[in-house]
């Protein structure tokens, strides 16, 4: 699978615009004539450099081309606002160093011109992908395996239409159909020998083969993929066992023999240090904040219930069991008032974890903390997710998934946070969790109370290898945006 140049030509626009953007910025602020007080014409070339390279470093370092993670719009105007307040904040100073003189407000219209261009560049991107998706302009795939790798594959490919790829259809033994796969009923399964199996594939005009097996070295995968190659099919292979990838992987070439090399995430314990401060300059606030809504509904819990908070048991950093505070409510209790429902709905009874941040069992960012009776039920893949604090908020709650989600779904995501730590990442989760939430006090109570990711899953046809099934299905649907 390839990203079709998206990134670079993501960058491209955005340097493009930043030249458009300045000009208006300058229009904006001192109309048609050139003002003692402006950029003068001398000073444009360096300014424009500068910016550019500053947004060509800050692009690759925060991976701003909108893509990461699936096209989420709270996502991308997150990160870009973030790294715009860099931009101009590093354009300031370095206006103060240079002693060159540059409009405050000049810089404010720059900014804001910028990141609005920047959002409708990426929206411009998805909009133009998106098109040539649904004209077919696709390469199609189809995906050797089952299983959860196979159907989480399915998903990611779904969410990224940068790759250009529609998946058609899966190959697999008879005995290790999923029977979770969606099917047409009209449509039984056929057996079909592996000697035409890239007979079917040329004739269903497939692009690419994904080996998503636990065994791919079989000889019988090998030789399928091997003809494959030979009849123009691109092979790609997910690496097995895939849980090893909460590491950071790292290709090296020795004299021809491929080596993968595993890195173990980490970071520097000034991160940690960093980490805690923030968690304390950004909570105190935060608390304040919340005081307004979180009194009036602790007054109401104890008027009602006749206790306005509770301590439930979870397990921290290393499985360390700590009280977790929060208001007084049980979310499976059936009797709920819509006044208790709309508490859970806006997550206002887990403001009162912010004494957790304060008392340093919890950050403002992480990985959920769970109750010891899922813990004891950890692999040892998920037991990764308990390496840091757990959070208030985290990138598998902004996805959607919540406390009635399996801990395998929200390890997948929390795990990614791991593997790349920062705070800039940090901030971006706040602010999307902010319009999360302001997502639901505009949508409710339309909301569903079990939202969730929702499993995208095309299915147009499905192969067999040796003794395995050919069946047709009709694609599911894609849900809306």
């Amino acid at each position: 699978m390839k990203l079709h140049g998206v990134t670079r030509w993501i960058l491209t626009a955005d340097w493009a615009w930043i030249v458009i953007a300045l000009f208006g910025a300058e229009f904006l602020r001192y109309g048609l004539t050139w003002d003692a007080g402006g950029l003068q014409p001398h000073q444009l070339l360096p300014f424009l450099l500068m910016t550019c390279g500053l947004w060509f470093l800050l692009s690759s370092r925060m991976q701003l081309d909108g893509f990461r993670g699936g096209w989420r719009l709270a996502a991308i105007v997150s990160q870009l606002s973030l790294a715009v307040c860099f931009l101009m904040a590093a354009l300031l100073a370095g206006g103060y160093l240079a002693r060159q003189y540059v409009s405050r407000l000049a810089l404010g219209y720059f900014g804001v011109l910028l990141l609005a261009g920047f959002v409708l560049i990426r929206y411009g991107a998805r909009v133009f992908l998106r098109a040539r998706h649904r004209a077919g302009e696709v390469s199609r795939v189809v995906v050797v395996g089952t299983g959860h790798v196979a159907r989480e594959l399915v998903t990611k490919i779904e969410q990224h239409p940068e790759v250009l790829c529609k998946v058609v259809g899966f190959l697999c033994p008879p005995d290790t159909v999923d029977i979770s796969l969606p099917r047409h009923q009209s449509a039984p399964p056929i057996s079909v020998s592996s000697l035409g199996v890239v007979d079917i594939l040329k004739a269903n005009r497939v692009d690419e083969l994904i080996l998503a097996l636990a065994r791919p070295s079989l000889p019988e995968v090998l030789n399928l993929a091997g003809r494959c190659r030979e009849q123009g099919i691109n092979v790609s292979l997910i690496p097995q066992p895939y849980e090893l990838y909460s590491s950071k992987p790292n290709f090296i070439d020795l004299d021809g023999l491929p080596v993968l090399r595993l890195q173990a995430a980490s970071s520097s314990s000034l991160h940690w240090r960093a980490k805690r401060v923030v968690d304390l300059v950004l909570g105190v606030p935060a608390f304040l904040c919340a005081l307004p809504i979180l009194l009036p509904a602790a007054v109401a819990l104890r008027w009602t219930r006749g206790r306005a908070f509770a301590w439930e048991d979870r397990c921290g950093q290393y499985g360390k069991p700590f009280p977790m505070l929060r208001l007084n409510l049980d979310r499976h209790d059936p009797n709920l008032s819509s006044f208790d429902r709309g508490l859970l709905q806006f997550s206002i009874t887990e403001l009162p974890q912010l004494w957790n941040v304060f008392r340093g069992d919890m950050s403002l960012v992480g990985p959920r903390p769970e109750n010891s009776a899922r813990v004891r039920h950890y692999s040892d893949w998920q037991q990764q997710r308990l390496s840091i604090k757990p959070g208030m908020a985290g990138l598998a709650q902004v996805y959607g998934l919540r406390e009635q989600h399996s801990s395998e779904e929200k390890t997948r995501f929390d795990l990614q946070y791991l593997l790349h730590p920062s705070l800039l990442t940090d901030v971006s989760l706040l602010l999307q969790t902010l319009w999360t939430l302001a997502g639901r006090i505009l949508h409710y109570p339309k909301i569903n109370s079990t939202e969730g990711v929702s499993s995208k899953v095309m299915n147009e046809l499905i192969f067999p290898t040796a003794g395995e099934v050919l069946h047709r299905a009709h694609r599911s649907q894609p849900s809306a945006d």
